[in-house]
């Protein structure tokens, strides 16, 4: 049987169906609003204040979660999951709104699970008295529940701004809020110095968020007041600990407030396994009923400063978050800065204190037109007393007294109520002696209503007796970003001595010197030996210089370890060498301090400073490492300036001091003339000094440039043995 199918467009379907719920998502669920709450949060309160909560015993959680199911149909375990979150127990707010009496968790933990609802108990905390403030006088509006059985209260009437105060996460269709804490005596000293100067930075008064689970904010000044003025952006926190000396292990005790104990145990329990950091031998948790506790067990004379900055760069221990101040104002989604936040609080507080004092103003008017009319039976009490004696039905007795007295309805059955011991003048001289005073009170809430400098006042005074009640010291710790040591790739490259070998066949082995001690002879191809060896550290840069005029740079730790008994990294492979390129020597250096002395087959001779090889990116490959105008003879690496003994082919011999020969900035610079040549001959050898074994050297100095001395016959032998 053939389907029947009524075509829909798309976009209709989505409007019809898909937008209710996600406008109802929006603003009936997971975005606050301007009292810092969410609905589930506010029916939830409501309901316990009605409860009386706010005053006397706690009660079993079970019983405010069914009461709660009038105002709320989204289930028990949804409800409760919402008050765990509000409780001192967990400790996710700086002021919690819930106090509480079981196991509610931890929101440092992830798996430490709450208690059911039957066997914890909670109460109001009491600065809830401050955001139930005047409910009942008409400071906020209340709507019908969702069966129509109840009011309930649209926002609560918070006399300080909540919204700054507690931290608030929700995510919509489309669209999410995440507001951080910030300390409350901060938050209303901002708010009054703001209601006091427009223009001020509110980076003096708000330090920088503040968290219940405490840590160290790590301030960028900039970045921070882009939060403040935007409402986006993010911020760093890191976890805090002290270092046990005597069982050699590191104790964390706050972690950042977006991470749990258990993401950050897992991460270095991965640390441990991968080597990656091998100071550290063990991680456990040692959270008890004194808070949380993560141990790190670390090795002898191990450095814990600088095993925790590690951790930091690799694990949640220290974490971002992220701002998104998106806020219901009169049920529109808006991303406010802190000044744009507290711009709409102050007017719903001034709406809040200015519906208060009609309410109150409605409620004295009465008293006082109550008050005037007994005040005209004052001048004839017998009368009054005559009326009502000789009025013979009940039902006449107001409209008598209304006739007797010019008085209206309410004013006649106020009198009418009156016992009849309190017919006396004193009585009545007592009540009516209110009128003054209460014509005087309605005629002040008059005046608060019409000045908002008045109403403005009022907030002030009310934060100050906010700040001075509840206000605690700060948790989470303010260190500046200058000093925070940045931690790059190296710094979890181990350090330790080496010594590196290069073979004439471009071979190259790095071995530890303590793997050297207990290793036999080198192992080589046939053909092959050792060019040159030097002692560096595994944290060097090696300088590797070819025949090509090109210099090549490596990072000493990116050469494998290696053995004697191995033939070690081939260098044409490791660099990308031409075919008939080879390297002729190598040079370590983390300074780059010090020369290099180039010898030319011409007799010229330059002086570089190793700094011209120091390039700001990772350049691997730098042409033009030395000059190309004539064959190069050796190269020299100069800590500072030393004799050196040049030889010609015709066995003319020069000894002469670098300091002698300029330096040249230039890689390439042909350099100046050291050795001149006599009957075309070439510079063939050059030698420090010392490893010339000449029996009379200063017979050879000369100031450079010069054709040098002929070669002594007693220097011959030497000379020749040192140099074949």
């Amino acid at each position: 049987m053939q389907g029947k199918y009524t075509e829909q467009p798309i976009v209709e379907t989505l409007k019809i169906n898909y937008m209710p719920y996600a406008m109802s998502v929006i603003v009936s669920r997971a975005i606050p609003e301007i009292d810092g709450l969410k609905p589930s949060h506010r029916k939830l309160l409501y309901t316990m204040y009605k409860m009386g909560l706010l005053k006397g015993q706690r009660t079993k959680s079970a019983n405010v979660v069914g009461q709660t199911m009038k105002l709320n149909p989204h289930g028990d375990m949804a409800i409760y999951e919402t008050m765990v979150r509000l409780t001192t127990g967990n400790e996710s707010l700086l002021h919690p709104l819930v106090d509480s009496k079981g196991n509610f968790g931890k929101v440092y933990s992830r798996d430490m699970r709450f208690a059911a609802p039957r066997y914890t108990e909670v109460k109001l905390s009491p600065i809830c008295e401050e955001m139930f403030r005047d409910i009942d006088k008409n400071t906020v509006d209340f709507v019908d529940n969702y069966d129509g059985t109840m009011k309930e209260p649209v926002l609560l009437p918070s006399t300080f701004p909540n919204i700054l105060v507690n931290p608030n996460q929700g995510i919509a269709v489309g669209m999410a809020s995440n507001i951080c804490s910030f300390n409350l005596k901060e938050v209303c000293d901002a708010t009054i110095a703001y209601i006091k100067h427009d223009e001020i930075d509110l980076l003096k008064y708000l330090k920088a968020p503040d968290f219940s689970t405490g840590g160290q904010l790590i301030l960028n000044k900039r970045e921070m007041r882009k939060i403040y003025e935007t409402g986006r952006g993010s911020f760093k926190v890191r976890g805090k600990y002290k270092f046990d000396k005597e069982n050699n292990c590191i104790e964390v005790y706050e972690i950042p407030y977006t991470t749990s104990s258990e993401a950050i145990i897992e991460a270095i329990a991965s640390i441990i396994k991968s080597g990656k950091i091998k100071d550290i031998t063990d991680v456990r948790d040692e959270t008890d009923l004194n808070g949380l506790k993560i141990t790190i067990d670390i090795k002898r004379n191990s450095d814990p400063e600088d095993i925790m900055n590690k951790l930091y760069k690799l694990t949640p221990l220290e974490d971002s978050f992220s701002c998104n101040f998106n806020i219901l104002i009169n049920q529109k989604p808006m991303v406010l800065g802190i000044k744009g936040i507290l711009d709409h609080w102050i007017m719903f507080r001034m709406d809040c204190i200015r519906r208060k004092s009609e309410f109150e103003i409605k409620k004295k008017s009465e008293r006082l037109h109550l008050l005037q009319g007994l005040a005209k039976i004052l001048l004839d009490i017998d009368k009054a007393i005559s009326i009502i004696r000789n009025t013979e039905q009940d039902s006449q007795v107001v409209p008598n007294l209304m006739k007797g007295f010019s008085i209206d309805e309410a004013q006649a059955e106020f009198i009418a109520e009156i016992k009849l011991r309190n017919l006396n003048k004193e009585y009545i001289l007592k009540q009516t002696a209110d009128i003054e005073r209460l014509k005087a009170e309605i005629e002040d809430l008059k005046d608060i209503i019409r000045r908002d400098g008045r109403v403005l006042d009022i907030i002030c005074t009310q934060l100050e007796e906010v700040s001075k009640k509840y206000a605690q010291p700060r948790r989470t710790e303010i260190i500046s970003e200058d000093d925070i040591e940045e931690i790059t790739e190296e710094s979890f490259i181990e350090d330790y001595n080496v010594r590196i070998f290069l073979t004439d066949q471009g071979y190259i082995k790095k071995i530890s010197l303590v793997s050297l001690r207990s290793s036999g002879e080198h192992k080589l191809k046939d053909d092959d030996f050792i060019i040159q060896e030097i002692e560096t550290r595994n944290k060097t840069d090696l300088l590797l210089f070819s025949d090509k005029y090109v210099v090549y740079k490596l990072k000493t730790h990116e050469l494998s370890e290696s053995k004697t008994s191995v033939l070690g990294d081939y260098l044409p492979n490791i660099l990308g060498l031409d075919e008939d390129e080879k390297i002729l020597s190598i040079h370590a250096t983390d300074d780059y301090q010090g020369h290099f002395l180039f010898a030319y087959e011409n007799g010229k001779m330059s002086k570089i400073p190793v700094s011209s090889y120091a390039t700001k990116t990772n350049r691997k490959k730098l042409s033009n490492a030395y000059s190309n105008a004539s064959p190069l003879v050796d190269i020299f690496f100069l800590p500072e300036d030393k004799d050196f003994v040049a030889f010609s082919t015709i066995d003319k011999v020069l000894v002469f001091n670098t300091s002698q020969i300029n330096p040249k900035v230039t890689r390439d610079s042909q350099g100046v003339w050291v050795l001149k040549s006599k009957k075309g001959s070439k510079l063939r050898k050059i030698l420090p000094l010392e490893e010339a074994n000449l029996s009379d050297p200063e017979y050879y100095r000369a100031n450079v440039p010069a054709i040098g001395f002929y070669l002594k016959d007693e220097d011959k032998e030497d000379t020749q043995i040192k140099m074949f």
